[in-house]
């Protein structure tokens, strides 16, 4: 009877030791390592994380968005430039239209003067000739003939195509912008200079005088 009180006890230790082994291992019977983290917080937070407190996804889209500033700015830059170059293109082009519509309105408001000195030259070459011809015709010489008709013609285009006026007479005012005083003399029946002799005619064509009268100037007292 004693020995068989003893066995219930010695079950009963078995017993009550055996949660005490099984402490260290898992739910699947295997030993936990020593010292390893658990995988989670209580509060539910994950424990993976970095010191800074974001994570890889979030640093990769914040340094995709720097990138994604950083290439716009250079490309507003360009398109800055561009449009700078543009305007100074434009502003050259302004530049240059207005210089070439300026040489184009000179150009036209000089050709009638440069077509007018041309006829200037041409006739100023004739001067001598008519010269010749009222010289000759004053001695006679050009009464008639073909000459005379020829220097009649001349005459004629000069005066009717290209208008060319042949002046001074003596009894008119001597005026320094038409007439060359080559002499002068003192009368008393003049009170203002006037011509007294022509002694060779001038020629001009409207305001322009394409040689002055040669005169014998007659002077008051």
């Amino acid at each position: 009877a004693p020995g068989a009180g003893a066995a219930p006890g010695t079950a009963g230790e078995a017993q009550g030791s055996a949660p005490a082994s099984d402490a260290g291992r898992g739910t699947d019977g295997e030993t936990a390592p020593e010292g390893s983290a658990p995988a989670s917080d209580p509060e539910g937070g994950s424990t993976a994380s970095g010191s800074d407190g974001g994570t890889p996804v979030d640093d990769m889209g914040a340094f995709e968005e720097q990138m994604g500033d950083s290439e716009l700015a250079n490309a507003l830059e360009r398109v800055a430039a561009v449009e700078e170059q543009l305007a100074r293109a434009n502003a050259d082009l302004y530049n240059l239209n207005q210089e070439y519509a300026g040489y184009v309105r000179r150009s036209k408001e000089a050709a009638p003067a440069h077509r007018a000195s041309g006829q200037d030259e041409v006739i100023e070459s004739l001067i001598g000739v008519l010269d010749d011809i009222d010289a000759a015709r004053n001695h006679g010489d050009l009464d008639d003939g073909p000459f005379a008709a020829i220097a009649v013609k001349l005459e004629d285009s000069l005066r009717n195509r290209f208008e060319l006026e042949r002046y001074g007479a003596a009894g008119e005012d001597f005026d320094p912008a038409l007439h060359e005083a080559l002499m002068a003399t003192v009368d008393a029946d003049v009170d203002h200079p006037v011509i007294g002799q022509v002694l060779q005619p001038g020629y001009r064509r409207g305001e322009r005088v394409i040689r002055a009268a040669k005169v014998l100037v007659r002077n008051p007292e």
